[in-house]
């Protein structure tokens, strides 16, 4: 696995974990202390505001998971990937985005959200 997708994985791990103090390790794990997180439903700062927003979106989707559905695409301190929401094991997304990570020393200090799918 390459540096980028080695970073989309961690950075979909975050998303998964349920755990708030587990979450909270892995936030400031992935992400630097100053990171931001903006997409169309909310833009955040910080470890406090990472967690929060995520905490939010699990509360939302209870019992989804987060996928990355293919290839990891990167240069320099930039990736790109397609992720995927949805019950496991289902074979249709309830949600399908595209996000771009600026990172620094290997960890997301930057993540720009977007949204393709959402439920209706």
């Amino acid at each position: 696995m390459t540096e980028h997708g080695t970073i989309a994985k961690r950075y979909i791990d975050v998303w998964n974990e349920t755990d708030p103090a587990r979450r909270r390790e892995l936030i400031e794990r992935v992400f630097t202390e100053d990171a931001t997180y903006t997409d169309p439903l909310g833009a955040v700062r910080g470890w406090a505001g990472i967690d929060g927003f995520i905490a939010g979106a699990q509360e939302q989707f209870a019992g989804l998971v987060f996928s990355l559905p293919g290839a990891v695409d990167g240069h320099h301190d930039t990736a790109r990937f397609h992720w995927h929401l949805g019950a496991p094991g289902a074979g249709e997304p309830l949600a399908i985005g595209f996000d771009v990570v600026a990172t620094e020393d290997g960890r997301v200090r930057q993540v720009f959200g977007f949204l393709d799918k959402v439920p209706g």
